[in-house]
Formats: structure tokens, C-alpha cells, sequence
């Protein structure tokens, strides 16, 4: 019996997918709002939803935004350059 077969069959305790591929979650897509809140914390609502759509067996705490000493605000210029703020250069 092979491992696909056995998933599908009896099913697995280190995952809820059991063999099936899960659809992505919305925080690993460029169009995420993840980068955002880890800068500020805009969009908690958003981002906490998302972030407990990821099923994998353990409880799912969001992380606080960054605190860097930045009082809050966005930073002007990246460590290699790029502009910013983040919200003008996000990937699309």
C-alpha cells in the first residue's frame, strides 16, 4: 500500500488533509496583507482571519505587529534601498 493510498484511506494524525492537497492560504499570496499588519498592525481583523484558516494541529496565536522603534510609523527606506512606504511598493 502506498503512502497516498494509506493517507486517503486511513487518514492521518499530523494533518487534516489526510492526502488531499489544502487549498493555499490566504497569507501566503502576493496580494496578502500580512506585510502590512507585521509593520503597523492594519487589517488585524483581516489577518487574524486568515492566519487561523491554517490548519496544522496546533493553536494558532497571531504574532504582534514589529516594534522596531518605530513608534508606530511606517519606515521610509528599506535596509537595500527600496522605497517606501511598504503600501506603495506591495507585490502584485
Amino acid at each position: 500500500m502506498g503512502l497516498l493510498t494509506k493517507l486517503t484511506t486511513q487518514g492521518s494524525s499530523l494533518t487534516a488533509y489526510d492526502g488531499a492537497t489544502p487549498t493555499p492560504n490566504p497569507l501566503s499570496t502576493p496580494q496578502s496583507p500580512l506585510q502590512l499588519y507585521s509593520l503597523n498592525g492594519a487589517g488585524f481583523q483581516n489577518v487574524n482571519n486568515a492566519y487561523q484558516q491554517y490548519l496544522d494541529g496546533a493553536q494558532n496565536n497571531l504574532p504582534t505587529p514589529s516594534t522596531l522603534d518605530l513608534n508606530g510609523q511606517d519606515p521610509t527606506i528599506s535596509p537595500t534601498g527600496q522605497a517606501l512606504p511598504y503600501t506603495l511598493n506591495q507585490p502584485s
